[in-house]
This record gives structure tokens, C-alpha cells and sequence, in this order.
């Protein structure tokens, strides 16, 4: 019991020492997300902790209510916590119970989650742990040796069994210390270790007839384990008499095909000696290979039973020798005679000699197109064979000599329609039960360009949106060729098309191997609204065959045109520099009742379909409720009676949108003046010409009114600061400086003008100390212009010579002192 104590104790400190890197190589050698991998060791306690089964699917605690983690496998080792999600141990771990004497362990189940569902595969492996000792498979072993043995004589003992893995089942022996007797070791190639009893002494079976060994056998695991055997040698004594058969010679007739195990004969040899020395054991002699293959020899009875198939056409009669020894190593031998006798066991063979594959379709009726021969191994009747074809196919055989047989064509072949024909040749002997046999023969029908192109449809429709990319995808054409390789290979292109007067051939293209056709450029549905292309298809055969389909494209309208206003013309007179006048207008009466028909705004809209669809709806009035248009007619008639407040002058805004996607609209301007006639409108009509009833023409005026005040304000800002600076005079440093030059300016203009005033400043200077002539003018120093010269002018009646006059010189005496009184404003009035 304390053994057993000690044992479990060592397993446990085993099972711990593996448990800890097992568990450090689940916990961080994490696997793909589909797949979870954990290593923990063998004889886990239920309950023991796996992994994080949860947190390395990528769940968190929160999440696990609503996922429901759960498991699915055939045997429920492991269970999973509702709340952790950790992964536990729920059953006995035994890996050699598990997976015997496999080199790897491994449980694979797979973790199934809900909200989404999802599988995850989980695979835990059981690692080996020293849980098992050597054993042996019996408890007492056997040894009987001759007295007149040799020393170093060996003799082989049992091997231990070891269930654990690796250095666990890794075994070494000892045997109890005796002096006739040691132990050796022989290394088999495969790494096992076979005991050997070696003979060092000679042994002498009066002074002692056996000898109780104890063979240990000892694994290499930590804790060590070991198991052990008894072993009892026993010494023989000397064999005086060999063993006699009681035939020298033994016969038996068998069948063929017999099964295995089936007794053919039995011989038997006595020993006259007693003990093991009598007792007789029978065996082959030196007899071939094939012989041991087919028949096999009880040691202890003597019985010679079939131990594989015997074939009467392999060979009908086999001999060989039996021999037979006693315990003391004395042998006797006999002969052995079995004749086999033949039964119908062989099938027909069928072998092909030549097969014409594949064959044109186009061979004519009655071409070989196989050889074969039929053999039968039986004899007599059962060797007689009769050969037909199975299966649908335009071939017929036909027998020659010698056993042989022609395939050949029985009538025109297609491949179109069988690439290959598959049949079975069925040979049939004439035995009791016949036996047949099967032979497949696949022919095929190599190709002739005897088929053209065809398209799976005659004409081809595509629905394309204007306003398309360059390039972008119309449809695809395909046609199949019924031959094969370079004659089944189709290639494309135009042949030809029409689209009205502009022709199809640049609106698309083909791809040569594909037969997609691509818009060569943007298509425009109110320029062309279809067209037709024809598309070629030519296969690769020589001479080529080809065939033509209609490739008819439409294209659909898209909203891409706002409705245009024919009446009233769209922004008539609202232009700043429209004439006035030129805006359409309507004369409605006063006396008119609701109802009235005003006018009709008249839109087109290029587009087609419900983009097309014109609605109108008028949106700016100065009286709402006075006027109305009609939703699809466009028709503005009065909603109510006309009355005397109603204003004179009305301007109605209409929208017209069309009901596309998005819809389009466009604006149209109706002016009314309600008037009983024309001449009572026409006042209202000039008024309106040259008032500025338009908002955008009143905000002109404004503008402009605004920067000519500006502007005024600083003239007059700078005129009154000249004004300041002239009235003060020169400083008093520049009148010190001498004598002062005076200019006199003159004026020159027309004695006669039209109408008007022309304002003339000039500025008069003369010298202080010199008497000027009362009358008398100084010239001027500069030549005078005519007054319609300077102010661009035409005269109105006839012209005056200028009073100017030409350039003067400047005072004799320039160095006097001169003083610039202020300049006079004169202002005349002509007429």
C-alpha cells in the first residue's frame, strides 16, 4: 500500500512538472481565430482548467449570455463555464486508453456561438505523462537448456511492454546476480531492446537441474517505473532416440481455390524418448518460398493445411519436404506430394493489341479501329470463349484467327454529337458456371471543321443610358462552335451596322476573344436614339466557317435637358439692356370673369418619357389668388372676377419642371395689364418702358445715385480747402524775395451759341509799378482755343473769327516786381 502511495505521489509531482509548461503553451501560443489550440498533460483531475477558451475567441465575459457558447463533440471531455467561458476538464484524460500507441494525442471538437453563429474549431493535446510501468506477458518464464550446452550459448527472453511514449517507454533490464548466468542487451534496428540470457559456465544437470532468475525491466520516465518477470531455467538431459515418420512419402488431391485454412493432409513422427526429448515438433525443410506462401504446418498435430489461393494454371502438383524434431534437437524427414485438380476459376482475358484513338470523324464505315485477343487460362469447355460488344455506339466486332478480334466502324461517326464512344467488350467462356469478362474501349472522334459559329441568339438587344462612359460595357456577345480546339475557338469583330445617316461603325467595338462589346464614345439620346451593328463570329478551322447576329443598341433617355420656354420667350425685356417695350405682355378686360383665358406657356422638353413630362405651376404674383395655370396645359387663366383694386400692371412667373430625376425646370416671365382695350393699356405700357419697375434696374439707380453724392461731397471738400489756401495768399518769405511775374490769361469764344452758358475763369496780373491802359489787354501768354473746340461742339450758326490772339512776348522789363491779384469769374449769356 505504501508502494502504491509513493507511485500516485510520484505521478502527481509528474503530472504537475508537465501541467506547468503545458499551460504557459495554451494560455500564450494563441492559433488563428478559427482555430484554438491547448496542450495539457494526461490524468487531469475533472474540473481543471484548460484555457481562456472565451477571451481567445474574442469574447468577452459581457458578451457570453448572449453568444451562448457551447461545445459539440462525440464524448464530452471537456465542458465549458457559462459565466468565465473558460474551457474545464469534465472526464477522465487516458492517453494511452485514448489514442493506444499513436505518437500524437488530440481531442478536436468544435465551440459553436449564436448572434451571429459561428463555428470555431478547438483541438486540445494530451501529452504523455510516466503513468505506466513495464510489463510482461507472463508472470514465469520458461527456460530449458542442455546440459551439454557450451558457455556463451545466448538465449533470447521476452520484451517488456512499456504504453507510454519517448523516454517513458525507453527500457533497460537486470537480472538477479548468478554466476552461470548474465544478462545482455541486442539493439534491434527499429530502437527496440531485446533481453538475452547468456551461458557463462557449463552446466551439470546432477548437481543442479534449475536455476529461479528475476529479469526487471526498467522505463526511462521521471519518476522511474519498472516492471518484472520470473525466469526458470531448467537443465536437460541427454536425447539417445530421433524421430520416425510413419510414411516416407505422403499424398493428397485438393481442388483449387480452396479457402485458407482448409486441412490437405496430416503426417505423423514418434519419439521413443520420454520428456522433452520425446516430444516431437513439425516443421517445413528446405522447401521454396511459394510452397511456404500456400501451405502452413501445425508444430504440435502435423496438419498441412492451405494457407493461400492454389491455381491449377499456376500449377497443378507441389512436393516438398517435412521434417520433424523431438527436445533434444534429433530430426526426421518425409516427402510431401499435393496434386491440385482444375475447376472453372478463370475468367476470359482480354488484352488489347491496338487501339486507333482517336479517329476522324469524317473515317468511313467499316475502319479498324482495334485489335484484341482473348485468352482463356481453363481447359476443355471452359476455355471456350465467345466475344460481343455492350453499349450504343455505331462499332461492330468482328473475330479473326488465332483468337483475336476487330473493332470496327459500322457507320459514319459525328463528334458533335459523341466526342468519344465508351464500350464493353464482353468475353464469356463456355464453363459450368460460365465466367465472362470486361474489357472497356474508349474511342475518340478527333474534330473536322464541319461547323460554323453559332450565336446563341439571332439578334442581340442592349439598353444602354445616354450619357455613358467612353468604354463602358454594352453587352456581350457569345457563339459556340460544336468542333473542337483551333476549330471551336471563335473569335469576333464588326462586319458591319447602321445607326441612320451616321453610321454604327464608331459607336462600339468588340472584344476580339470575348465578344463583349464596349460604347466607343457617349451616346446622346436626342441625337440617336438606336442603332444596329452586325457582330461576325469566325472560328479558327481552315478553311474558316463564320456566322452573323444583329446587335440592335437603345438608348435610354436620361433627364439631362430642362424644359425650354417657347412663349413667352424666356427673359424677354428683363435684360439690362433689353429695349424697353420688347417684354411680351397680355391685355386682360376688367369686365373679365374667372376663367378668363389669359395666355398659354408653351415648353418643350428634348428629353423623352417622364422626363418629358411637363408640369406647370406659377410661382410669383402680385395678387395669388387672381390668376391660375393649368397643371398640364400651361394655360394662365383668371381664378376670380377682375376688379377695379386689382392693380393695372401685373407680371406673373411661371415655373415649368419636368418629372425626371432629378427634375428639371425653367422659368417663364408673362407680364398682364388689365386694361378694356388697347389704347387704355398703352399709357400703362409707356410708364412701365421708362420707369424702372425692375428690381434689378432700381438697385442700378440707387448705386449710382449713391457715388455721385460721394463724389460731389469731396469735390466740394477740396475746392473749399483750395479756396482757404488761395484767400491767405503766398507766405511772406517768398513776397521778400523780389519782383513777381504776372501772366495774363485770354480767353477766346464764339460770338454766337445756341443756348446755354458758359462759365470762363481766368486770372489777371499785372506789375504794381507800371500804368496799363484802361481797356488794354496783355497777351496772353499761350495761344487761345475756339470754345467748340474745348467743349467738343458743333457751332449752330455761322462761325466767328476767335478773339485770341497769337503769342506775346513777356514785359520788356522781366526782372520788375509782379503782383498776382486773385483770378475773376466771368460768365456770359449767348444767344
Amino acid at each position: 500500500m505504501a508502494g502504491r502511495q509513493r507511485q500516485r505521489q510520484s505521478g502527481r509531482r509528474a503530472a504537475g512538472r508537465v501541467l506547468l509548461p503545458a499551460l504557459l503553451l495554451g494560455l500564450c501560443c494563441r492559433a488563428a481565430p478559427e482555430r484554438v489550440r491547448y496542450a495539457i498533460p494526461e490524468e487531469l483531475g475533472r474540473g481543471s482548467l484548460v484555457g481562456p477558451l472565451a477571451r481567445d475567441l474574442g469574447l468577452s465575459p459581457a458578451d457570453l449570455p448572449a453568444r451562448q457558447l457551447r461545445l459539440s463533440a462525440e464524448k464530452q471531455y471537456f465542458g465549458v463555464s457559462g459565466e468565465s467561458g473558460n474551457l474545464y476538464v469534465s472526464e477522465r484524460l487516458d492517453r494511452e486508453e485514448m489514442c493506444g500507441e499513436a505518437a500524437s494525442c488530440s481531442v478536436s471538437f468544435e465551440a459553436l456561438v449564436q448572434n451571429p453563429l459561428n463555428v470555431f474549431h478547438v483541438e486540445v493535446a494530451i501529452l504523455d505523462i510516466n503513468d505506466n510501468a513495464p510489463a510482461f506477458s507472463k508472470a514465469v518464464l520458461d527456460v530449458e537448456i542442455g546440459e551439454w550446452t557450451l558457455p556463451g550459448a545466448r538465449f533470447p527472453l521476452e520484451m517488456a511492454r512499456d504504453t507510454d511514449l519517448g523516454s517513458n517507454a525507453l527500457l533497460t533490464y537486470q537480472l538477479t546476480s548468478n554466476p552461470s548466468f548474465t544478462l545482455a542487451v541486442k539493439e534491434s534496428p527499429g530502437g527496440s531492446r531485446q533481453p538475452e540470457l547468456v551461458l557463462e559456465r557449463a552446466l551439470d544437470r546432477e548437481k543442479q537441474s534449475s536455476f529461479q532468475l528475476v529479469l526487471t525491466a526498467v522505463d526511462g520516465g521521471d519518476p522511474v517505473r519498472s516492471g518484472t518477470v520470473q525466469v526458470r531455467v531448467n537443465v536437460t538431459d541427454l536425447n539417445d532416440n530421433a524421430p520416425v515418420f510413419s510414411k516416407s512419402a505422403y499424398e493428397a488431391r485438393v481442388r483449387e481455390n480452396l479457402p485458407a485454412g482448409t486441412l490437405a493432409l496430416r503426417v505423423q513422427a514418434t519419439d521413443a524418448d520420454a520428456g522433452s526429448n520425446g516430444r516431437v515438433s513439425y516443421s517445413f525443410g528446405n522447401v521454396p518460398d511459394d510452397v511456404r506462401a500456400l501451405f502452413s504446418v501445425d508444430s504440435d498435430s502435423g496438419e498441412v493445411r492451405t494457407a493461400g489461393p492454389l491455381d491449377f494454371e499456376e500449377k497443378s502438383k507441389y512436393s516438398f519436404g517435412l521434417e520433424a524434431r523431438d527436445g533434444g534437437g534429433l530430426v526426421a524427414h518425409c516427402r510431401v506430394q499435393i496434386d491440385i485438380t482444375d475447376e472453372n476459376d478463370n475468367a476470359p482475358e482480354i488484352t488489347m493489341l491496338s487501339v486507333s484513338s482517336p479517329v476522324p470523324e469524317d473515317a468511313p464505315a467499316g475502319t479498324v479501329v482495334a485489335l484484341l485477343k482473348v485468352r482463356d487460362r481453363d481447359s476443355g469447355e471452359n476455355g471456350q470463349v465467345s466475344c460481343e460488344l455492350s453499349g450504343e455506339a455505331p462499332l461492330s466486332i468482328v473475330a479473326s484467327s488465332g483468337g483475336s478480334y476487330k473493332v470496327v466502324t459500322a457507320s459514319a461517326l459525328d463528334r458533335e454529337q459523341a466526342a468519344e464512344h465508351r464500350v464493353a467488350v464482353v468475353a464469356r467462356d463456355r464453363g459450368s458456371p460460365a465466367l465472362s469478362s470486361r474489357a472497356a474501349l474508349v474511342l475518340e472522334v478527333s474534330d473536322v471543321n464541319d461547323n460554323a459559329p453559332v450565336f446563341e441568339e439571332a439578334a442581340y438587344s442592349a439598353y444602354v443610358a445616354e450619357n455613358n462612359a467612353a468604354g463602358a460595357p454594352v453587352l456581350r456577345v457569345r457563339a459556340r462552335d460544336a468542333d473542337a480546339g483551333a476549330n471551336g475557338r471563335v473569335s469576333y469583330w464588326l462586319a458591319g451596322g447602321s445607326a441612320g445617316a451616321a453610321g454604327a461603325a464608331p459607336y462600339v467595338s468588340v472584344e476580339a476573344r470575348s465578344g463583349a462589346v464596349y460604347a466607343q464614345r457617349s451616346f446622346d439620346y436626342e441625337q440617336c436614339r438606336e442603332f444596329a451593328v452586325a457582330v461576325r463570329a469566325q472560328d479558327g478551322g481552315a478553311p474558316a466557317r463564320s456566322s452573323t447576329a444583329t446587335v440592335r443598341v437603345f438608348v435610354l433617355d436620361r433627364n439631362d435637358n430642362a424644359p425650354r420656354v417657347l412663349w413667352p420667350a424666356a427673359g424677354a425685356g428683363a435684360g439690362a439692356g433689353a429695349a424697353p417695350g420688347a417684354a411680351p405682355f397680355e391685355v386682360v378686360p376688367r369686365s373679365a370673369e374667372a376663367g378668363y383665358l389669359v395666355a398659354k406657356v408653351v415648353a418643350v422638353d428634348a428629353d423623352a418619357g417622364r422626363n418629358a413630362w411637363l408640369s406647370y405651376e406659377l410661382v410669383q404674383a402680385p395678387e395669388p389668388a387672381l390668376f391660375r395655370v393649368g397643371l398640364h396645359s400651361g394655360e394662365v387663366r383668371t381664378a376670380r372676377a377682375v376688379s377695379e383694386r386689382d392693380a393695372a400692371k401685373q407680371r406673373l412667373v411661371a415655373v415649368v419642371k419636368d418629372h425626371g430625376q432629378p427634375a428639371l425646370s425653367a422659368t417663364a416671365t408673362l407680364h398682364v395689364v388689365l386694361a378694356e382695350s388697347l389704347q387704355e393699356a398703352l399709357p400703362e405700357l409707356s410708364e412701365r418702358a421708362a420707369g424702372a419697375d425692375s428690381p434689378a434696374e432700381l438697385q442700378f439707380y440707387l448705386v449710382l445715385a449713391l457715388a455721385l453724392l460721394s463724389a460731389l461731397f469731396l469735390l466740394s471738400v477740396a475746392l473749399a480747402v483750395l479756396a482757404r489756401v488761395r484767400r491767405a495768399g503766398p507766405p511772406a518769405v517768398l513776397r521778400c524775395l523780389g519782383a513777381q511775374r504776372f501772366s495774363v490769361a485770354g480767353a477766346a469764344f464764339p460770338a454766337d451759341f445756341c443756348e446755354g452758358t458758359l462759365p470762363y475763369s481766368y486770372n489777371l496780373c499785372v506789375a504794381p509799378g507800371r500804368a496799363v491802359a484802361e481797356g488794354a489787354w496783355l497777351p496772353p501768354p499761350l495761344p487761345s482755343l475756339a470754345a467748340e473746340e474745348l467743349l467738343g461742339a458743333e457751332p449752330c450758326g455761322k462761325r466767328s473769327p476767335t478773339s485770341s490772339a497769337g503769342a506775346g512776348e513777356p514785359p520788356a522789363d522781366a526782372e520788375a516786381p509782379q503782383v498776382c491779384k486773385p483770378a475773376q469769374s466771368l460768365s456770359l449769356s449767348l444767344s
